[in-house]
């Protein structure tokens, strides 16, 4: 391909100059040269290459410096880093040379950012170390994952130019540990805009139907807002109050959200907007001004005082102040409407980065106070988690990355901040991993209650604990901090292996009783029968006597019964020759990879799958190839963690295929409603109709009806009729 060289180096030193007007904090002289030298080494170590867009690859570093800059707002060093954050991994440069050039600090950032950058290349199966390494890496310099979002941002900003499985691979993995980084961060809105670019790409029908829907919206939005302006800013005026008001529609991986957890269409998710009072104030006013709006808008309109949230008085571990109330604003309908001060605005914009700023003048829990305890803890988390597996390490920190918050006292009346659905026992060990240890049950003002209990806002929390007592396996069901877990199985690892030993030697003297020979292969069979994931969980369940004489009586019983079934099967076997054709015509339906090969596969059990959908294989370790539907709970897991396994797929034979869905039905609960139903159903459509359950309530009945469908066409045609009967309000397929 030939370029316009020229044209292009005009467009560069645009972009440059773009980016150097953008900047968020005031650059001086020394600064603005510590950029451009950035500026130029980027530029001639990437002279010679290009994007997969054929654009120059300078545009990128460049943005993400811009990104850096505007929406993040990091100062200098941090645009020179990302300016030169692909150096060292795609030029001649190396670590040694950036440090002789630029400094022992700069060089360190772009060379944690560059082995981020190699982790991404490489097969997930290696990944749990490297993610660990990722967040150690955050640890020692917050900058690192803070640039490192921001390429993340550009990247999927301009993801159309590459494949699609790539584009779901990236997509998942953005969703997955990205997004939420973000939302640890304090950067709310790249948080959003990381997910709905997610959601462009994984599910991309359902983000364009948001996308429309919310811009055919638009100018009713738009009118809304103004009118509600109108009737607030006079009030605001003659108080003196120096405010600005704006709307915003909600992010569309949130109303998605919404959507799913309410059951409801986009029409139906009322508040897909919110309001914004941003208003100016000293330090000292900051939070009386607050409350003083809060009052004038109730004044004007109805509030919900359930969805009020006052994240001023006691702001969020991120750092997010506000205060968020619902009311019945113009239409009478419902709207959120967020009140906050310049700087509470500048830090919820900016995260953890803006915090920086405000430090004179402010009180410390209004800086990154609880940032750098929640580093700490992450340090803390990492370092005692060795043996986990990428999925377990990840569900671990995301715990701290992506929770909402209770806030408990101790006894002497200090604020603890953690995750909803945080127990007394979670309480003990975020208090001394000593005290967690020997926790006996807790004190909530001043009632007894298990250390299992769940804590709720403003309750006082007093352990009670004993040096008797230790850590048991069932304690691992309901603690959910990661400090917790960690604690209770570093403590929990250290004794299994005398147990094992123990239970290995019951179950021998066990077998021998029963004169069955204690081998590997009849360890397997044990295994297998009592669905167990290893020989070490049958040994333990045996030692801890969850399985015991009795449970050894029920395996010989059925090891006799297999063996009489067996050997009937293979008498009467050759009656049906037929049998393997029907097994191979099975083959037929799905087919995987490139070459379209014939393979054996199992449906996976996570998600329902009818001809028709967007489908994938799996390969797992034990069970061969599963197919998961596109949209199943578990796909962007998969793509993220192991897409190295993810494997293309698409129907050949829908015609001869059957299979059984579930559709949620509602209504007004009229005489000869479910006959009509039944009717469209087992009449007109032909269908099979395994079961149905109809419940009604005050004049609306709801129900589920489990269908076999032999193709996709055949259930939207289904959905046709039954959405065109007199009185049905709403159908869905669960």
């Amino acid at each position: 391909m030939s370029y316009d060289l020229e044209q292009e180096n005009k467009e560069i030193l645009a972009r440059y100059k773009d980016l150097i007007s953008n900047t968020y904090r005031t650059l001086d002289e020394e600064n603005n040269k510590l950029i451009r030298k950035a500026f130029d080494i980027a530029l001639d170590a990437h002279k010679d290459q290009r994007r997969k867009s054929g654009e120059p690859y300078i545009y990128h570093p460049i943005a993400v410096a811009k990104i850096v800059a505007k929406e993040i707002g990091l100062g200098a060093t941090s645009i020179a880093c990302a300016l030169l954050h692909d150096v060292i991994e795609d030029s001649d440069y190396t670590y040694e040379d950036l440090k002789k050039i630029f400094g022992e600090r700069i060089a360190g950032i772009v060379n944690g950012l560059t082995k981020i950058s190699i982790m991404n290349h490489q097969n997930i199966s290696v990944q749990s170390e490297n993610y660990r390494k990722l967040l150690l890496t955050l640890s020692e310099d917050f900058r690192v994952i803070l640039i490192k979002i921001a390429d993340r941002l550009h990247n999927m900003r301009t993801l159309e130019s590459m494949a699609p499985d790539k584009q779901k691979k990236i997509a998942s993995e953005t969703v997955y540990i990205y997004a939420p980084m973000a939302h640890r961060l304090g950067l709310y809105n790249i948080k959003s805009e990381l997910e709905d670019l997610s959601l462009k790409y994984n599910n991309p029908e359902v983000y364009s139907e948001i996308t429309e829907k919310l811009e055919l919206a638009k100018e009713n939005r738009e009118r809304y807002i103004e009118e509600f302006k109108k009737e607030v800013s006079e009030r605001l005026q003659e108080e003196g109050l120096n405010v600005s008001i704006k709307g915003r529609a909600k992010a569309i991986s949130s109303i998605y959200r919404k959507m799913l957890k309410q059951g409801v269409p986009f029409e139906e998710v009322f508040d897909n907007y919110a309001i914004r009072i941003i208003y100016k104030s000293d330090a000292k006013n900051e939070k009386f001004l607050a409350w003083k709006i809060y009052s004038i808008v109730t004044d004007v309109y109805h509030s919900n005082p359930s969805r009020m949230r006052d994240w001023i008085t006691q702001p969020r571990s991120t750092g997010y102040e506000s205060l968020h109330l619902t009311v019945l604003g113009p239409d009478k309908k419902w709207i959120e409407v967020q009140i906050r001060s310049e700087r509470m605005d500048d830090i919820a914009e900016k995260g953890v980065a803006a915090h920086y700023k405000y430090k004179e003048g402010y009180k410390q829990s209004h800086d990154d106070r609880n940032f750098e305890k929640w580093v700490t803890e992450i340090r803390e988390v990492l370092e005692q988690q060795q043996n986990l597996t990428t999925t377990e390490l990840l569900d671990n920190i995301k715990l701290n990355l992506y929770s909402k918050e209770v806030f408990v006292f101790t006894p002497k009346g200090e604020i603890k901040i953690l995750p909803t659905n945080a127990t007394a026992l979670d309480f003990a060990f975020s208090v001394h991993t000593d005290l967690g240890m020997k926790c006996l049950g807790a004190k909530i003002n001043g009632k007894l209650v298990p250390i299992s209990y769940v804590l709720q806002n403003g309750d006082q929390v007093d352990i009670l604990s004993s040096q008797n007592q230790k850590p048991k396996f069932d304690w691992l069901d309901f603690v959910v901090t990661s400090k917790a877990k960690s604690k209770i199985k570093s403590f929990l690892n250290s004794q299994k292996n005398s147990f094992v030993e123990e239970g290995k030697e019951i179950l021998q003297r066990k077998l021998r009783h029963a004169k069955i020979n204690f081998n590997d292969e009849e360890i397997n069979k044990l295994q297998k029968f009592f669905n167990l994931k290893s020989s070490q969980e049958l040994f333990l369940k045996f030692q801890t006597n969850e399985l015991d004489a009795s449970s050894l009586r029920k395996y010989i019983e059925s090891k006799n019964v297999f063996n009489n079934l067996l050997s009937r099967f293979k008498r009467t076997s050759t009656k049906n020759p037929n049998y393997e054709d029907s097994k191979e015509m099975n083959l037929n339906m799905i087919v995987f990879g490139k070459d379209e090969e014939k393979l054996n596969y199992t449906y996976a059990k996570c998600c329902t799958v009818i001809p028709g959908d967007k489908i994938f294989g799996f390969i797992t370790i034990s069970e061969g190839i599963k197919v998961h539907n596109d949209n199943c709970p578990n796909a962007i897991n998969l793509r993220a963690q192991y897409d190295y396994r993810v494997i293309p797929a698409k129907w050949v034979n829908e015609e001869s295929f059957k299979n059984r869905i579930k559709i949620e039905i509602e209504g007004l609960d009229r005489m000869g409603m479910i006959n009509d139903i039944t009717t469209v159903i087992s009449g007109a459509m032909g269908m099979d109709m395994k079961s149905m359950s109809i419940e009604s309530n005050d004049g609306i009945f709801t129900g589920t009806i489990n269908l076999e469908v032999k193709h996709k066409g055949q259930l939207e045609e289904t959905f046709k009729k039954l959405k065109a009967i007199d009185g049905i309000s709403r159908i869905r397929r669960l």
